[in-house]
């Protein structure tokens, strides 16, 4: 299935954190949070301004982004767990990831 996300929505998969820390330690999945960081899979065309001039957004498909612990709405597309929410709710974006 193909999904384009709308006016500024960007569809982003959450990337996975190693699971051991620096000194060695295995954290199990149960006591791991969810990442913050992800890659933007999809992007919408952007938004309109009141003179209905098209603005597109600063993000693209492959960027790595840093978002909001609670940010996004989550959504299963092809047996896939990923997250769509506003280019607003994106922190940054990680260069040379």
């Amino acid at each position: 299935m193909k999904f384009r996300p709308l006016h500024d929505r960007v569809l982003v998969k959450r990337v996975e954190q190693e699971g051991k820390t620096k000194g060695g330690i295995i954290i199990p999945d149960t006591a791991k949070e969810k990442p913050q960081e992800g890659e933007i899979v999809a992007v919408g065309p952007g938004t309109r301004d009141e003179d209905g001039n098209l603005h597109a957004l600063d993000v693209k498909a492959g960027d790595r982004v840093l978002f909001g612990k609670w940010s996004g709405t989550e959504v299963k597309i092809d047996g896939e767990d990923l997250l769509i929410m506003k280019e607003s709710d994106l922190l940054g974006i990680l260069e040379n990831a």
